[in-house]
């Protein structure tokens, strides 16, 4: 593992799934980067298993899922299921991308703690990040 620098929000971006879509994720880890954040990005079509198992090696804080392609409501049950095996439960996992309201308030009772669609401002995302990590500045 990485040792984390003090005062600074470790967060991984990824997209999972076959999409091939990935100027949005770019612009978000841009911005959080901006923001004083670290980020790694994993890059396109990643799975379930290997944006845990990257999580855990980078020992990230927040997990950035970002999901054009209509796939989150068989993606993120797995993201969450094995974090919660591997003991990752107190890691925040945020979504971004196309998804209706209903599967919004669904991958928030799986334990989801943003979703962010169209239309969602590159502050507002920071400001969430920051103040659910309790690193406000």
């Amino acid at each position: 593992m990485n040792p984390r620098v003090p005062n600074h929000i470790r967060v991984l971006v990824a997209k999972p799934g076959l999409d091939g879509h990935d100027r949005g994720a770019k612009v978000i880890a841009r911005a959080l980067r901006d923001a004083g954040m670290e980020v790694i990005y994993t890059g396109l079509r990643q799975t379930p298993e290997m944006i845990v198992n990257t999580a855990l090696q980078e020992d990230v804080q927040v997990i950035g899922l970002s999901i054009l392609s209509g796939a989150h409501n068989a993606i993120v049950p797995r993201v969450m299921e094995l974090l919660k095996e591997k003991q990752m439960s107190d890691v925040l996992v945020i979504i971004g991308g196309i998804v209706p309201d209903e599967d919004a308030a669904q991958l928030k009772r799986l334990g989801v703690a943003g979703v962010f669609q169209p239309g969602a401002s590159l502050a507002e995302i920071v400001d969430f990040i920051q103040t659910s990590v309790g690193q406000a500045v």
